[in-house]
């Protein structure tokens, strides 16, 4: 893929990659320790495939970001996970919700269809994941 320096230039995009790439990969942090927490081989597995997802979108929004700046991204660690299961959940569940808003404005101010598109998976994925931890919030308290 191969971005005009107008592409290049646009650092409010560059930003929001980035920022997208930092959440991401702090994300993949939270649900590894999460999955460990899990009082359920059924919430652990699901846990662990929504942090696969993470890890697909940490490396399609690295390669747009390395595209875009010529640059590998160097991502950090902008969150941290709560050390509770339960405030872990809830953590994640708003998360999840307040990222369905960011992706689908980065996808919005986005010129290119692919990145367009990009973002746009992944707020639908982050939608269903945070439908996910709402699930296990409110199960916490009724029997299985």
């Amino acid at each position: 893929m191969y971005y005009t320096n107008y592409y290049r230039k646009d650092t409010g995009l560059v930003a929001d990659i980035e920022r997208a790439i930092n959440g991401e990969y702090s994300a993949i942090s939270c649900y590894e320790q999460l999955a460990g927490m899990a009082p359920h081989e059924e919430e652990r597995n699901r846990i662990l495939e929504i942090r696969q997802d993470e890890i697909g979108h940490f490396q399609t929004f690295s390669q747009i970001y390395t595209s875009l700046t010529g640059m590998q991204p160097v991502p950090h660690i902008t969150e941290e996970c709560p050390s509770e299961y339960a405030a872990g959940l809830h953590f994640a569940f708003k998360d999840e919700q307040e990222t369905v808003d960011f992706y689908l404005d980065v996808a919005d101010k986005a010129a290119d269809p692919y990145i367009k598109e990009r973002f746009k998976r992944a707020s639908a994925d982050e939608q269903n994941h945070a439908v996910w931890f709402l699930y296990f919030i409110t199960s916490r308290h009724s029997p299985r």
